[in-house]
């Protein structure tokens, strides 16, 4: 009776995660396939712990017009979770002592109409700058389709109102990601798309990343789309727009791997990456919940960094819980499917 009991207690031990693994990959399943339809744009999503993949599948179409159903290893455009690139790229930058994050940014563009305010790298990095973010911008759709330099792009809105002083408030701002950019390329001399292959894609090794273009012939590129009352082919847009605010492309497993290297400090000191996760305040103390290309949220009561993406066609998600070392990813080739509330929604499932 004691051998039985004892083979007993050893079945559990060694059969108890592999139901648990089984119940959390059904509800994540549940979860996914009531959001992608098999014959709709699809996405595809991942789920790590402790740095390693628990969870990886593929939902619905890369291609409606050829038919091609969507792969796990497939490549989006992730938007605004470039943020975190530019971000990473100026920490970089600050440790090789060409800049530093209280430096002015007229010390690089000198000709910057700041109107008598100091707004600084940090205040770029943070959304606290007061610039206009041009995207909202009637006349952005003007120069959408256009090819222009990271100046031109400034040009286009540096004569904005501001829309507070330095400091005073947190507006998300894609035209301070932009500066970032277009100070990237001042310090290091090479242009922002150079500087991030060469210093982050092919460092960490993230062979399915790129900054994006529509030229390149590019592997496993998934197609995007919108619903306009049946599903239609996203518009054109020129990637020199979105810039270092958004022009990045990759797929799930690379981004595991950028986010394990940022964990494991391979680009990045521990110093300067408590920086990047830092919740930082206004003038007056109010914490932004935001840090330097993160937000800083919390799932299930537990503290995540996590940003998002949304780019004509595709949608982006990555939440990260640093206690466990959980990271869900979702990218959509519809911007119809925020991966949003899903990968937190997954978060938590892994968090239970």
């Amino acid at each position: 009776m004691r051998l039985i009991f004892k083979i007993c207690i050893v079945s559990c031990f060694i059969f108890q995660p592999v139901i648990f693994a089984q119940t959390l990959e059904a509800k994540i399943d549940k979860l996914l396939n009531e959001k992608f339809k098999p014959e709709g744009p699809g996405g595809v999503f991942l789920a790590a712990k402790e740095g390693k993949i628990i969870y990886k599948k593929a939902f619905g179409k890369a291609n409606l017009e050829l038919n091609v159903a969507m792969q796990p290893d497939f490549v989006f455009e992730i938007g605004s979770m470039t943020k975190q690139f530019t971000a990473v790229s100026i920490l970089m930058l600050v440790e090789q002592g060409k800049l530093k994050l209280h430096d002015e940014i007229t010390k690089f563009i000198p000709d910057y109409p700041t109107n008598g305010n100091s707004i600084t790298i940090h205040h770029l990095l943070t959304h606290t700058s007061g610039i206009k973010d041009f995207t909202s911008m009637k006349a952005i759709k003007d120069i959408a389709k256009s090819d222009l330099s990271p100046k031109e792009l400034v040009d286009f809105f540096k004569n904005e109102p501001v829309d507070f002083k330095p400091g005073e408030q947190y507006k998300y701002c894609n035209s301070g990601y932009v500066l970032l950019g277009y100070i990237i390329e001042m310090v290091s001399g090479k242009t922002f798309g150079e500087f991030i292959d060469q210093n982050i894609f092919k460092k960490l090794e993230m062979n399915n990343t790129y900054y994006a273009s529509h030229e390149k012939v590019i592997k496993n590129r998934a197609s995007g789309y919108r619903d306009r009352e049946g599903y239609v082919n996203a518009p054109y847009i020129s990637f020199s727009i979105p810039y270092a605010s958004g022009s990045i492309m990759s797929n799930v497993e690379d981004l595991l791997k950028w986010q394990n290297e940022i964990a494991a400090h391979t680009l990045l000191s521990p110093v300067t990456t408590a920086k990047v996760f830092t919740n930082y305040q206004l003038n007056n103390g109010t914490k932004i919940d935001y840090g330097y290309g993160w937000h800083i949220d919390a799932v299930k009561g537990k503290l995540v960094y996590e940003h998002g993406g949304s780019i004509f066609g595709f949608k982006s998600m990555g939440v990260y819980e640093p206690a466990s070392k959980i990271y869900v990813l979702g990218l959509s080739n519809c911007d119809c499917n925020s991966s949003t509330a899903l990968t937190r929604e997954i978060a938590a499932l892994l968090l239970d």
